[in-house]
Formats: structure tokens, C-alpha cells, sequence
């Protein structure tokens, strides 16, 4: 009888062992001295123009030097990206954020107060020393103040800005734990540093606060209603239809996506969920379910995960479920509808991209 699997995962920063998967070394954090010689370890490589994937408290990112364009042209080639999709400079301190862009409006100075370090990306007019690479030739630059303590720590050691998108294969899931990372690209890198599981699980919110209005590029856990509260008298509004250079990352009409067909559905019961998946013409066996209400028995279905019907808890453990089906040989998932509401929008916005 199979089992059916709760996840209710919670806050660590803790790296596990020290191993090499790969070409890659994979370094702990897991005691002061080790969390010292990691943030040593990374600012090195990336002071020589390498790459290391680093730990965020939202997902783990592919880090490199986001003056160089040799550095940042490596993680596009690495990820397989598409160079016409822009990365995020994360940056520790307003100081450097303030050099990294030609203009610091009231909104955006509202938000920083507001909501940084944390997972809150600003899209404002760049300067001249973040490499064209990392704005996809646009106008524009994506800034980020992250608040993991690893990520805090290696980007004040070496000095500048890193360019960190997720680090995966281009379109494919986002890494939440180092091993997630080293499964995709730890043939790839130099380092893959430890540091836990990510404590958000999706992508930070992306405003744009070029105009008189905050626009919302890409939604996250900080909701539309929350970044409103900070802006008074600013409206601040969804993005409209894609066109030209893009402003942010995350605009693509198919991203965050596993290797197994992915379906978002409402279903009564077993028997409505299962006619609904019947068409698809997939074995039970390697049909998955991830639901967070109406769950089915675990019997009939290659595995059945409920996460908790709350937005933090369900964004925090989604990938990692995601990340799971796909190793256990998944070839559909049904995911079980998430709730409407604001606090939900950017996890319904990953689940709608996956499946796309």
C-alpha cells in the first residue's frame, strides 16, 4: 500500500555534508568555522570570474559577477538561457544598490525600507557598472537585497553585485536545497555551497518603480495588497502583455516546469479526479497527486502529497514536492487547484507556468 505524504517543512539554514557530486564540490555550512570558510571559498571563485551556486531565502541561485560580462555570459551558458531574459543583481546593503542603478525614486525607497533584505526585486533605470548581459540589453535592472546570511555574506566579501538567477537548467524547476541544484548542474560548476533549505521556496515579487505606477512583473510571496500598503497614494498594478526587451525574469510563458506533464485541476472526489486525468491516458502508477483539501487515499495513485492549505507553507514545500515527483519517475502530476486570494497569486502564478 502506498502511503500518503505530508509535507510540513520548516525553517533551515544548516548545510548537511561536505561531498563532491561531479565536477562540482559540494561545502557545508554547518558550524561557524565551515560557514567562514565557505563565504571565503565562493568569494574567491567569483573573484576569478567563476560560478558558485549559492543558497537565497527564496530558491538557490547560479551566482557570478554581475559587472562581468564574462562571468554573467558563463551562467547563461550553463542554464541554457536565453539571452533576451534579463537576471537579478543581488546586492547586500542600499549603498551597492544604489550603484547599481541611475535613479532611486521614493517608491523605491519606500519598498526597500519596507521589505528589504527579503524576497522583493526592484526593476529601476541601471548604471553603467552592471554588465549589458544581465538586462538582456534593456534600459532597466533587476536589484535584489537578499536576507540568507550565506548569500548576505559572500556578496559583502567579494565586493559586488552577484547575477544569481536559480540555479537549473533554463525553464526547468527551481532548486530549494543544494542537492536539488547539484542534480541539474553539479557537472557544471566549481562550487554548490550547502546552506539548507530555502526558507520561501518560490521567487521573490519583481516591481517595477521606473513609472508613476508600481507594476507588478512578477508575483511572489510578497502580494500586490502588502507592496500597496508601503505605497500610498502609488497604484500599484499587474503587468500588462510582454513586449520588447524583457524587464524581469519570470515572464515566460513556460517556466518553473518539471519533467513530468504538469495539470492544476478541482476535483470532488477520487472517482471526479479520476476521470479527469483519464483522458491523459497516463498509468496510475505514474500519475502523482499533490492536493492540499480534498485529498484521495494513496492506493490508487503512484504517490499522493498533501501540503497545508496555507500560502507561506505551500510555496515553501511545492518545488521540493515537484523536485520529488520527478525523481520517483513521475509522468503526469495532477496538482489540486490553490486557493484564490492575493496571498496566493504567486504560487498560482508558478503552478500556471509549469504546466503551460
Amino acid at each position: 500500500m502506498r502511503k500518503v505524504r505530508f509535507c510540513l517543512r520548516g525553517r533551515v539554514w544548516q548545510g548537511q555534508s561536505a561531498a563532491v557530486t561531479g565536477r562540482a564540490e559540494m561545502v557545508a555550512t554547518d558550524s561557524p568555522a565551515a560557514f567562514d570558510a565557505a563565504v571565503a571559498r565562493a568569494a574567491a571563485t567569483l573573484r576569478e570570474d567563476g560560478l558558485v551556486v549559492l543558497p537565497t531565502e527564496t530558491v538557490y541561485g547560479l551566482a557570478g559577477n554581475a559587472c562581468s560580462s564574462e562571468a554573467v555570459e558563463q551562467i547563461f551558458t550553463v542554464k541554457g538561457r536565453p539571452t533576451g531574459n534579463p537576471v537579478i543583481a543581488h546586492v547586500d546593503g542600499l549603498a551597492m544598490a544604489r550603484e547599481c542603478v541611475a535613479a532611486w525614486p521614493e517608491a523605491a525607497a519606500r519598498l526597500a525600507r519596507a521589505f528589504w533584505p527579503g524576497p522583493l526585486t526592484l526593476v529601476l533605470l541601471r548604471s553603467e557598472v552592471i554588465a549589458d548581459e544581465v538586462t538582456a540589453g534593456g534600459k532597466t535592472v533587476a536589484v535584489r537585497w537578499p536576507s540568507h546570511p550565506l548569500m548576505r555574506a559572500v556578496i559583502s566579501a567579494c565586493g559586488f553585485p552577484l547575477a544569481a538567477p536559480s540555479a537549473n537548467r533554463s525553464g526547468q524547476l527551481s532548486p530549494t536545497c543544494a542537492e536539488h541544484a547539484a542534480a541539474q548542474l553539479g557537472e557544471a560548476v566549481e562550487v554548490i555551497v550547502d546552506g539548507g533549505q530555502a526558507n520561501v521556496g518560490i521567487e521573490s515579487t519583481v516591481v517595477d518603480v521606473t513609472g508613476p505606477k508600481a507594476q507588478v512583473l512578477r508575483p511572489g510571496m510578497i502580494s500586490a495588497e502588502v507592496l500597496a500598503a508601503a505605497l500610498p497614494g502609488v497604484a500599484v498594478v499587474a503587468a500588462g502583455a510582454t513586449e520588447g526587451v524583457l524587464r524581469s525574469p519570470g515572464m515566460l510563458e513556460r517556466h518553473y516546469a518539471p519533467t513530468a506533464r504538469l495539470l492544476v485541476r478541482r476535483w470532488r472526489d477520487e472517482e471526479d479526479l479520476e476521470a479527469q486525468v483519464a483522458v491523459f491516458r497516463a498509468a496510475a502508477a505514474y500519475t502523482f497527486v499533490i492536493a492540499h483539501t480534498n485529498i484521495p487515499p494513496g492506493t490508487r495513485w503512484g504517490g499522493v502529497s498533501v501540503i497545508p492549505r496555507d500560502a507561506e507553507a505551500y510555496a515553501r514545500a511545492l518545488y521540493a514536492e515537484l523536485h520529488r515527483c520527478d525523481a520517483e519517475g513521475a509522468e503526469l502530476i495532477v496538482v489540486e487547484a490553490v486557493p484564490e486570494g492575493d496571498e496566493w497569486a504567486g504560487v498560482a502564478d508558478r503552478l500556471a507556468r509549469a504546466g503551460a
